[in-house]
């Protein structure tokens, strides 16, 4: 029998949760996760087993119900990942340093960040997401979920992350017609075999120590892991293709940035400086392209 845990939560004035809890979804089609009709949905293996969870409005709260053996643990865990432990103070007077950041601020006040306290799921889309494009990682991980999913628990007809332990018993080549070639594969299986370890970090520092000690794994992909995992708001990716333009520009009207004047627009927002690039996202501002677009590539037809 399915275990089913509920509970109710109390979100604050003008929550919005799409906007909240997208960033745990890969966009287009996510095995493991969706958002549709005010209600989402997110299986998640926990320390206790297999589980799922719907968020879901009702009236002005938030109704949270846990399926499986890890229904008690999810149910728990639930206002974190819908983001209601996401903690502001200090924010408001940050944003008004800098006009942008404060107009974004106002009209994004409902969105908060989750925390899903989970680590592998995020880093293996991570991984993935090395140096391709979106549409090649997400495929990639459409894929990964399909050849390593299993069922989850409840009635949405969503499967499980991968297991580390399943991931980690591949050869790397294993990964390619899954789109992953030989160096991304590789950084993933070295992930699989310590992903017990990872999940028992603290806090995002020393989730960060630990995963870019791993060959493979950068403060970019440390990054993008503990924004979702600890609901990290200072967590910056360094190195990302388009984020230290989109800085420069929307702070300083500059259309190219690098990291360290990325850093450098940002450090007046330390505490927050990841919350304030996730908000010139959400903004839709981006600084002007002007070089042709990366293909979109298949590792599997090399």
């Amino acid at each position: 029998m399915t275990s089913e845990v509920r509970r109710r939560l109390t979100p604050p004035e003008r929550y919005r949760l799409g906007a909240s809890v997208r960033p745990l979804l890969v966009p287009g089609h996510d095995p493991c996760g969706r958002f549709r009709d005010d209600e989402f949905w997110l299986a998640v293996r926990t320390p206790e087993g297999a589980a799922a969870l719907c968020l879901a409005r009702s009236g002005g709260e938030l109704l949270a119900t846990g399926f499986g053996p890890g229904a008690a643990w999810v149910a728990d865990r639930a206002d974190a990942i819908a983001g209601l432990r996401d903690d502001l103070t200090g924010f408001p007077a940050l944003a008004r340093r800098h006009p942008v950041v404060a107009r974004l601020a106002r009209t994004f006040t409902g969105v908060r960040m989750p925390a899903t306290g989970r680590v592998f799921p995020r880093l293996l889309r991570a991984i993935l997401e090395q140096k391709v494009t979106g549409n090649e990682a997400h495929r990639s991980y459409r894929a990964i979920c399909r050849r390593f999913g299993e069922p989850a628990p409840g009635p949405a007809g969503l499967v499980l992350p991968p297991d580390p332990a399943a991931v980690a018993a591949c050869a790397y080549w294993e990964f390619h017609p899954l789109g992953v070639e030989q160096r991304r594969a590789q950084a993933l299986l070295r992930a699989a075999l310590v992903a017990d370890r990872l999940e028992r970090c603290a806090d995002a520092a020393e989730a960060t120590r630990r995963m870019t000690a791993l060959p493979g794994i950068g403060p970019w992909t440390a990054a993008e892991v503990v924004r979702t995992a600890f609901g990290d708001p200072d967590a910056v990716s360094v190195g990302d293709f388009h984020i230290p333009n989109t800085v420069a520009y929307a702070l300083a009207g500059e259309p190219r940035g690098t990291d360290e004047r990325m850093l450098a627009l940002l450090e007046p927002f330390r505490g927050h400086r990841g919350r304030v690039c996730d908000l010139l996202a959400m903004g839709g501002l981006m600084a002007p392209r002007y070089g042709p677009r990366m293909p979109v590539r298949s590792f599997a037809r090399f």
